[in-house]
């Protein structure tokens, strides 16, 4: 049987995550953006960002990030040029902010405020929008969307580091138990690692398999 019109025109949610290999979401000290920046992984970044993207966050998220992105456009911002387009390349994205604090009019480019509940809306935008709907760092935002199952696709790229003494903002605290699919892999720059996964809410441990 063909996928409904609603099927067919309803929005992806993916979790897109930097992560050290211990588990952290940033770490201390550490250059750049977090994440160890290749041209390989760049270029990936690139070819992302030219997809049919929304990028979701939080209202620390959007601070940060969008403070590095206006930094990258200047003249000794301390980015690479690959490292700064990517940044600035941020600009041209339609975003969406989930935040009570944040005020209008917002200085990033193509960014949408939303006030209301963060899970309820994106409840909504999957059904209305079209395309692939991605979290941006949040790691709040990011568990509250898995938790309620929302989540379709659950992608990670792992640097080789363990942070165990500079690492901060351990991602996986507070998280449901959630099985994974694999269904994607891939090497960057013969070090950082892409995994993408499906991801299934689950009540505990599977049943062991004979």
């Amino acid at each position: 049987m063909g996928e409904s019109a609603a099927e067919k025109t309803s929005a992806e949610l993916m979790v897109d995550l930097i992560i050290s290999l211990d588990g952290y979401a940033s770490g201390e000290g550490w250059p750049g953006w977090w994440g160890l920046e290749g041209p390989e992984y760049l270029a990936w970044l690139d070819e992302e960002g030219k997809k049919d993207i929304t990028l979701l966050m939080g209202a620390n998220t959007y601070k940060v990030m969008s403070s590095l992105s206006q930094q990258a456009e200047d003249e000794g911002s301390g980015f690479s040029d690959d490292e700064g387009a990517s940044l600035t390349g941020l600009a041209a994205m339609p975003k969406i902010v989930f935040s009570k604090s944040v005020e209008e009019p917002l200085a990033w480019p193509n960014t949408e405020l939303v006030r209301g509940d963060a899970v309820e809306a994106v409840r909504e935008l999957k059904r209305t929008r079209t395309g692939t709907l991605s979290t941006l760092g949040s790691l709040s935002l990011t568990r509250s969307l898995l938790s309620a199952g929302l989540v379709d696709r659950y992608r990670l790229v792992v640097f080789p580091v363990i942070t165990g003494r500079t690492g901060s903002e351990r991602i996986y605290d507070g998280y449901p138990d959630v099985a994974l699919e694999l269904v994607e892999s891939r090497t960057f720059d013969g070090r950082s690692q892409l995994l993408e996964y499906i991801p299934t809410l689950i009540e505990g441990p599977p049943p062991g398999r004979p």
